[in-house]
């Protein structure tokens, strides 16, 4: 009966010791069959709609006090940095004393179905590259 139960510890031991090392980590020094699966990146979202977008949220991207019109949006690229996608949109605009602006382009980041951040074109955003269709077309 004693040999009995120091097999039935034994296998409990090694059991438990067999599962401590299924949660080792990619990095580990232990044969890569007991290694934890590194989490897989989720898929890439499809191009977003951004000229739906845009006229969607014409506010969120230009001061409803300068007058937006001709509003253009550049094909999205996606963000080499993040799982969003960026954008170009160009549009003319108006100073708050009614003298014309010009157009005037803005970077938007969108993820997830809608803008999550925007800002002034700087030289190395290339959006002067780019090639612009009117939002009322994109629809």
């Amino acid at each position: 009966m004693g040999r009995v139960d120091r097999r039935m510890i034994l296998v409990v031991g090694v059991a438990l010791a067999l599962a401590g090392c299924g949660i080792a980590d990619s990095r580990s020094p232990v044969p890569e069959f007991m290694r934890a699966k590194e989490a897989e990146a989720p898929p890439p979202e499809g191009p977003p709609d951004v000229g739906a977008l845009v006229g969607k949220d014409l506010d969120l991207i230009f001061l409803p006090s300068s007058y937006p019109h001709d509003v253009r949006v550049s094909p999205p690229h996606h963000d080499l940095r993040s799982n969003a996608w960026i954008a170009c949109v160009r549009a003319e605009l108006t100073s708050a004393t009614g003298t014309p602006l010009g157009s005037q382009i803005y970077r938007v980041t969108i993820a997830n179905g809608e803008i999550v951040d925007r800002r002034r074109v700087e030289h190395e955003d290339n959006c002067a590259s780019e090639h612009y269709i009117s939002i009322a077309a994109a629809k």
